[in-house]
């Protein structure tokens, strides 16, 4: 089985669909390679964004706990999502997640705790 480890940053908040054994959320996740140098030296970045399912509980903790801008690890298996429409073959793939670790929280997050220390303090 080809896995895949990805490690990059939240395009936008997780999109949760269903609950339980049939809960799903599908996410996209970003991050900046390095891709060469231009005419004066300097590095240049290029951005590459891949978007993931994951199901059930997966699916239930990324759409509660993370924010547009939250890292994300995912190790992923790519899965075949081929089909037929109008008598033409469509041939297309997944990134379904196997495993996952939350890290570093983004802007939106860290805005979101501060507030809630903020209210805390008050009370």
């Amino acid at each position: 089985m080809n896995h895949l480890h990805f490690t990059g940053r939240l395009a936008k908040a997780p999109t949760l669909t269903g609950n339980g054994d049939k809960a799903y959320a599908k996410f996209t996740l970003i991050r900046n390679e390095y891709a060469g140098k231009d005419q004066e030296g300097d590095q240049l970045e290029k951005q590459v964004s891949i978007q993931f399912t994951a199901f059930r509980r997966k699916a239930e903790a990324i759409a509660e706990y993370c924010r547009k801008g939250d890292q994300l690890s995912i190790l992923a298996r790519i899965e075949n999502n081929n089909y037929q429409k109008d008598g033409v073959d469509h041939f297309d793939f997944s990134f379904v997640v196997d495993e996952f670790e939350f890290g570093a929280p983004g802007a939106e997050k860290r805005s979101e705790l501060a507030s809630r220390r903020h209210a805390d303090a008050q009370v």
